[in-house]
């Protein structure tokens, strides 16, 4: 692999990184704004395909970004080098998970940085790990979540008022170990799939265009399949077995519940994002929108936090968050034209911070936390 390609190749999973974070900016602000269904069809349709699939493809890309970095160490075997890669893992998932919480306390219940903290130590356990032994821990915990969904409450902590908005009783032992865990925005079981599934992409040549292409085509078929028989399985168990809920509760491929059926669908779908992405990353590496977007991806967790202080913040001001003011729901017009001019404004900073650091702003303190 020489040097060109492998720039390349990180230049296109900070390009995915860029996109998956303009997803998770808007499906945050949909949420916050109560936008979600209240805008014209078409509008409604292309804005819930960023749902669930935004926030996996950015857990997945941490699961690649993992492999890369931990690629001495699986290769040597030294056990310095591996102890000094788990430590400095240790370190970053501590920084994320209390990061995470301070934006909780803050008053934005959809934070994911506090899970992938949890997600980022549990990885540290599989580093050298087998490939077969990764494909294992995957399918036993989908299927174990899977289980836990069909056998208890899974709307257990939720208020009945405002579900999926307002976790009854996260601050206490109890809850908060269900929401990490088990209900959550984000939980471990399954969500932890997903990062192990980008462990295992990362271990492959993506810069092969043999390998993309198969990699795509599975993932295609994969994506269409599930997508197919999630709408048989829900329309032929409605009529015979099941209740409309119950059969989309168990066939959906929407995020709540993260079931089986989303893990698949979402997990294709990311993958076809990342490829895509390091594919154009090559053909334009040149063009200057691309390398904006791609600044944009390396700094993805200041425009994480940056989106729910400051985006948000500004819904806030202004009255626009019927989450904790109590107005009325905002049209999906609004929030979409939001979110797209927040982004420009993100992409706008990240091109002029990247003219003097490397890094953003939340990179370099976390960098240094961590080494």
């Amino acid at each position: 692999m020489n040097n060109k390609m492998s720039n390349n190749r990180i230049e296109g999973l900070d390009l995915a990184r860029a996109l998956a974070m303009f997803g998770m900016i808007l499906v945050n602000f949909m949420i916050v704004t109560g936008a979600k269904g209240n805008g014209h069809p078409l509008l409604v349709w292309f804005t819930n395909l960023f749902e669930g699939r935004a926030a996996a493809t950015f857990v997945i890309l941490a699961g690649i970004g993992i492999t890369l970095m931990t690629q001495k160490a699986r290769f040597t075997r030294d056990k310095a080098i591996v102890k000094s890669v788990q430590v400095s893992l240790w370190k970053r998932s501590i920084f994320l998970f209390i990061l995470g919480l301070l934006l909780y306390v803050g008053g934005w219940t959809g934070d994911i940085l506090h899970y992938y903290g949890v997600y980022m130590a549990f990885a540290t356990l599989f580093i050298l790990s087998s490939k077969k032994v990764i494909t294992i821990v995957i399918m036993i915990v989908a299927i174990g979540a899977q289980v836990y969904q069909m056998a208890f409450t899974y709307m257990n902590g939720w208020s009945s008022a405002k579900p999926f908005l307002e976790y009854l009783d996260f601050w206490t032992l109890t809850g908060f170990l269900r929401n990490l865990f088990l209900n959550g925005h984000h939980p471990v079981l399954p969500w932890i799939c997903f990062l192990l599934i980008g462990m295992l992409i990362g271990r492959l040549n993506l810069v092969d265009r043999g390998v993309r292409k198969t990699i795509m085509f599975a993932s295609l078929t994969t994506l269409t399949l599930i997508e197919i028989l999630s709408r048989i399985l829900i329309d032929s168990f409605t009529t015979s077995i099941l209740t409309v809920d119950r059969a989309t509760f168990l066939f959906e491929t929407n995020a709540y519940p993260p079931n089986v059926f989303y893990l698949l669908s979402n997990s294709s779908s990311a993958l076809l994002i990342i490829l895509l992405s390091i594919y154009v990353a090559e053909k334009c590496a040149t063009n200057k929108f691309i390398r904006s977007l791609i600044y944009t991806g390396q700094f993805a967790l200041t425009h994480y936090i940056s989106h729910v202080v400051i985006g948000i913040g500004l819904l806030v001001l202004f009255n626009r968050v019927i989450l904790f003011n109590g107005f009325e729901a905002q049209p999906l017009s609004f929030t979409f034209m939001y979110a797209c001019v927040y982004f420009v404004g993100s992409i706008l900073f990240s091109v002029l911070w990247r003219k003097r650091f490397k890094r953003g702003p939340i990179e370099l303190v976390m960098r240094k936390c961590s080494s």
